[in-house]
């Protein structure tokens, strides 16, 4: 007979959000009910409820797991200059989505999004904090001379914002056929020709 070890709150809840995230990259986010997390996690469906008061709850705390996990798996050496250091922050983005799969469904799902304002305003300000980090990492090779004088550096971030979001969103469609990070590398140097500086 199989003894279950009784967890404390913030395991127990630690414990619904992570398993969130894992099933939502197996049956999509929009279609996880919370009786699917309970059966997954060998608990009742109310004891769910003792953790979570609602369901857009649950997905607040999957959002803010999301970006904590993104904040730590994506480290760059902030010591490289600013065409290595704009190819290492795709690559690293690429990477964390590859190995946290749910993440493109998660942050696309047009209906999450819709019920639940918190939840997009979540994504929204890490989408715009990330357009900040690359904008002014165009920034500082415009200024040094590595990139185009005339770029616009808030442009250019939208551009590299969406070379991920996009190649991420084909990787997730294509059921994950490729090398993600191999393609985003590839593709990100075909954009680098149009933000490049000419040889002097």
């Amino acid at each position: 007979m199989t003894v279950r070890t009784r967890k404390s709150a913030p395991e127990r809840k630690a414990e619904i959000v992570d398993t969130a995230i894992r099933l939502a990259a197996d049956i999509g986010p929009d279609r996880l009910t919370t009786e699917q997390l309970a059966t997954e996690i060998g608990i009742s469906q109310p004891a769910i409820f003792r953790h979570f008061p609602t369901k857009d709850a649950i997905w607040e705390s999957v959002a803010e797991r999301v970006c904590k996990l993104m904040g730590a798996r994506t480290s760059v050496d902030t010591q490289a200059g600013p065409a290595d250091l704009l190819r290492q922050m795709v690559s690293a983005q690429l990477n964390f989505i590859k190995t946290t799969p749910a993440v493109p469904a998660i942050l696309f799902s047009r209906e999450l999004h819709a019920q639940n304002e918190t939840l997009r305003q979540i994504f929204a300000n890490l989408m715009s904090g990330r357009q900040k980090r690359l904008a002014g990492v165009f920034a500082k090779g415009v200024e040094t001379g590595v990139f185009r004088k005339d770029l616009d550096t808030d442009a250019a971030a939208y551009l590299v914002l969406t070379l991920i979001q996009g190649l991420a969103m084909r990787w997730s469609l294509e059921n994950r056929a490729f090398d993600l990070v191999a393609e985003g590398e590839r593709l990100m140097d075909l954009q680098m020709v149009a933000y490049l500086a000419a040889p002097k």
